[in-house]
C-alpha cells in the first residue's frame, strides 16, 4: 500500500460494504425534511405574487354595486278644492358597473417597481436559503465524520494505552517494573477514558443535528475513500473571488435589494402628492314594483355615463412628509448594512480561502506527521524491548500519533468545509458542489 493510500485508509472510518446514505442522498432527503427550505419555498412562491399585484395596478377596476330598497311614503296635499292625502309603498331596485382606468398616477407607477423589486428580493433570498441548505448538509455530515473518526482515534488509543498499562503491571507483580510507570500509564489509561466519553457524547450530538436536518439515521454515513488528494481553489486568486462574492453573493444581493426597495419608497411618497387621472365610466339601472311616485324612483330607467376624473391631495395632515422622512432614514440604514454586508463577504471569502489554499499544505504535512510518528513509535517501542526507552517514552508517542491522526481528520474536515464555504460566500454554491465532494467518499 502507498503512502498516501495508508494515510487515507487511517481516515476511513470502519463500515460496513454498503452505507446507508452518501452526501447527495444527505441533501436529498433534507431537501424534503427541513422545514426551514419548505418555508423558503412557500416564502418565494408569495413573493412572487408581488409582481402580478404591481402589474394590477395599471388594469382597469370593474365593480358592480346592487341595491334593493323597500320605500313607504305618506303624503298631504292642500289644496283650494280641499286635503288630500296618498300613501305608497314600493320596492326600488338598483343596480350599477362602474369601470375606473389609471390614465395618469405616478405613485401607482412607483408602487409597482417596488412590487416587482420584492418579487426579485423574494428570488434572492430563496437561493441564499437554498445554498445555506447546501452548506448545513455538508457541515452536518462531515461533523458526522469527524466525530465518528474522533472516537475511533480515542477507543484505539485506549486500547494501546490499555495495553502498556497491562505491561508495566505485569512487569510490577514480577518485580522487573517501577510503581512510576504503572502509575504513569494508569494515568494516562484514565485520561483516554475521558476523552472517549466526550467523543461519545460529541457523535451522539452530531448524528442527532444530522437526523434532524435529514430525518434520516446518521449511522453508516460513508466516509471518505482512500486515495483523497486535496486541490487548490480555482481561480487561485483571492482578488478574483472576492470579486465575485461582491457581485454574487446572496447576501449582499438581498441588501441590495433591500436598498433599492428603500429608494423606491422614497420616489413612492414624493410622487404622492401628484394629482391622478382615471377614466371613469358606469351603466346604471333603477326600477320600482309598487305605487311609488316617479319623484321618489322611475318605473324604469337605465343610464350610462363616461368621463375623466380628475384628483388632486390637498393636505394631509403631515402624514406624507413623515413618512417621506422615514424613508429617507430607512434608505441610509439599507446603505450601511448592504456596506456591512459587503464588508462581511470579502472577510467569508478571504476566510474560506485561505482554509482551502492552505488545506492543500496542511493536509500534507499531517499526512507526513502521521507516517512520521507511526516510524517514531516503532522505534520507541523496539527501544523499549532493548532497555533504551522507557515505558513512558513509549505512551508519548503513542499519544502523539494519535494526536496527529486527530490533527489531520480536523484538517481535512475543514479542508472539504472550506470549499463549501468558499462557493457559498462569492454565491455560487449549488448541489453540483455536492457531486464534486460526493466523489471523494467511499461507495
Amino acid at each position: 500500500m502507498s503512502m498516501k493510500a495508508a494515510v487515507a485508509a487511517s481516515l476511513a472510518c470502519l463500515a460496513g460494504a454498503s452505507f446507508a446514505l452518501d452526501l447527495i442522498g444527505s441533501y436529498e432527503k433534507a431537501l424534503t425534511a427541513d422545514p426551514a427550505i419548505r418555508a423558503a419555498d412557500q416564502a418565494v412562491l408569495a413573493g412572487r405574487e408581488k409582481a402580478v399585484q404591481g402589474s394590477a395596478l395599471f388594469k382597469p377596476q370593474v365593480s358592480l354595486t346592487a341595491g334593493l330598497t323597500r320605500v313607504s311614503e305618506k303624503s298631504t296635499v292642500s289644496t283650494a278644492a280641499g286635503t288630500s292625502q296618498s300613501d305608497t309603498s314600493g320596492n326600488v331596485r338598483q343596480v350599477a358597473v362602474q369601470l375606473v382606468q389609471p390614465l395618469y398616477n405616478a405613485k401607482a407607477k412607483a408602487d409597482s417597481k417596488q412590487l416587482h423589486q420584492q418579487t426579485e428580493l423574494a428570488e434572492v433570498s430563496h437561493r441564499d436559503a437554498q445554498q445555506e441548505l447546501v452548506q448545513r448538509v455538508a457541515e452536518t455530515y462531515f461533523n458526522v465524520l469527524l466525530a465518528r473518526e474522533s472516537l475511533r482515534v480515542a477507543q484505539a488509543e485506549k486500547t494501546a494505552v490499555e495495553m502498556q498499562r497491562d505491561r508495566a503491571q505485569a512487569r510490577f507483580d514480577v518485580g522487573r517494573g517501577k510503581i512510576t510507570d504503572l502509575q504513569e500509564a494508569q494515568a494516562r489509561y484514565d485520561s483516554v477514558l475521558a476523552r472517549e466519553v466526550s467523543a461519545q457524547s460529541t457523535l451522539a450530538l452530531r448524528q442527532a443535528q444530522y437526523r434532524e436536518l435529514t430525518g434520516a439515521p446518521a449511522e453508516g454515513l460513508a466516509a471518505l475513500r482512500p486515495g483523497f488528494a486535496p486541490v487548490p481553489p480555482q481561480p487561485d486568486s483571492l482578488q478574483a473571488w472576492q470579486s465575485k462574492g461582491l457581485d454574487r453573493n446572496t447576501r449582499v444581493l438581498i441588501k441590495q435589494g433591500e436598498l433599492a426597495i428603500a429608494d423606491a419608497e422614497i420616489g413612492k411618497y414624493t410622487l404622492s402628492a401628484r394629482p391622478t387621472v382615471d377614466l371613469v365610466a358606469s351603466l346604471s339601472r333603477q326600477g320600482q314594483n309598487g305605487s311609488l311616485s316617479p319623484a321618489v324612483s322611475p318605473d324604469s330607467a337605465r343610464g350610462a355615463a363616461i368621463g375623466v376624473q380628475l384628483n388632486i391631495p390637498l393636505f394631509t395632515g403631515g402624514a406624507i412628509t413623515s413618512r417621506q422622512r422615514e424613508s429617507i432614514a430607512r434608505k441610509n440604514q439599507a446603505e450601511q448594512e448592504l456596506s456591512s454586508a459587503q464588508r462581511d463577504a470579502r472577510l467569508q471569502v478571504q476566510d474560506a480561502f485561505l482554509a482551502v489554499k492552505t488545506g492543500v499544505a496542511r493536509i500534507a504535512a499531517l499526512e507526513q506527521s502521521v507516517l512520521s510518528a507511526r516510524t517514531a513509535l516503532e522505534a520507541t517501542t523496539l527501544g523499549r524491548d532493548v532497555g533504551s526507552r522507557t515505558e513512558v517514552d513509549v505512551l508519548d508517542a503513542q499519544q502523539r500519533l494519535f494526536a496527529a491522526e486527530l490533527d489531520l481528520a480536523q484538517a481535512t474536515n475543514d479542508y472539504l468545509l472550506g470549499r463549501i464555504r468558499l462557493a457559498s460566500a462569492a454565491g455560487e454554491l449549488r448541489d453540483d458542489d455536492l457531486r464534486v465532494l460526493n466523489g471523494y467518499l467511499a461507495r
